[in-house]
């Protein structure tokens, strides 16, 4: 089986390829999907371990890839948990795809730990993307639904941070649990990220009580009243007000 490969439904908005680095996810979110996927208990999942990766066969596979071509880090973990500041796995993949010419786009809720790879990201701005999921700005939610992630502030330092060394910035407003805090993340946000993809709640009937067309409508205002580059998800869409783009290059 591959390394790298095409993720399928959801997944596709964020990339056309994607590389998880570690088996599991220490930061045990409790709304996330991934041991649904994986056919593992969040219990199982909480406990990440080195993923036995032939760095030659990888690299076969890096070098097979188009010039330009972009691979997602990570989809099932994060690059960037306690367990990787040893491993250093995510650097040498990093360095790998640099060395092919292929980008490395990054998402992780680690904050102050994943900005050490930022002197690899800031000298190629071309070939590197950092972004960090916001779900909450109060540090008691995330606390409570995130509570082995990076705090609130520390992912926005980190985003403030790349985007002061010229590195690309992007922002995942996904889960969308609380809507008047992700309204707060994107006016907190805005002057150092430089687009945003805006998602909702899944597989959670909680979800079902939240007014998704006001929360759409107010996320669009405020993103194109700064100027930000955005894209709204497919499921939703449905809620965008009449004539407003789903995607926006913004100002």
């Amino acid at each position: 089986m591959p390394y790298i490969y095409e993720p399928a439904g959801k997944a596709k908005e964020y990339a056309d390829l994607a590389l998880n680095l570690l088996d599991g996810c220490s930061h045990r979110c409790q709304y996330c999907y991934a041991p649904g996927v994986l056919h593992r208990t969040r219990e199982a999942m909480a406990h990440a371990s080195p993923r036995n990766i032939d760095m030659r066969k990888l690299e076969r596979e890096i070098k097979a890839l188009r010039r330009g071509s972009e691979v997602f880090l990570c989809f099932t973990c994060d690059p960037y948990q306690p367990l990787e500041a040893k491993t250093r796995v995510t650097r040498r993949v990093i360095e790998m795809l640099h060395a092919h010419e292929v980008a490395a786009r990054i998402l992780t809720k680690a904050g102050r730990l994943s900005t050490r790879d930022f002197d690899l990201l800031s000298a190629r701005p071309d070939l590197s993307a950092y972004g960090a999921t916001l779900t909450f700005i109060s540090p008691a939610s995330a606390k409570r639904w995130e509570p082995g992630a990076a705090s609130p502030i520390s992912r926005l330092r980190a985003l403030e941070k790349a985007h002061s060394l010229g590195i690309p910035t992007w922002a995942s407003l996904e889960p969308v649990i609380d809507p008047a805090q992700s309204l707060e993340l994107i006016r907190t946000a805005a002057p150092f990220v430089d687009k945003f993809k805006v998602g909702r709640w899944n597989h959670d009937v909680r979800a079902n009580g939240i007014d998704w067309r006001a929360f759409v409508k107010g996320a669009v205002e405020l993103l194109r009243e700064r100027g930000k580059a955005y894209y709204v998800k497919l499921e939703t869409r449905p809620y965008l007000p009449k004539g407003v783009a789903a995607e926006w290059a913004g100002r």
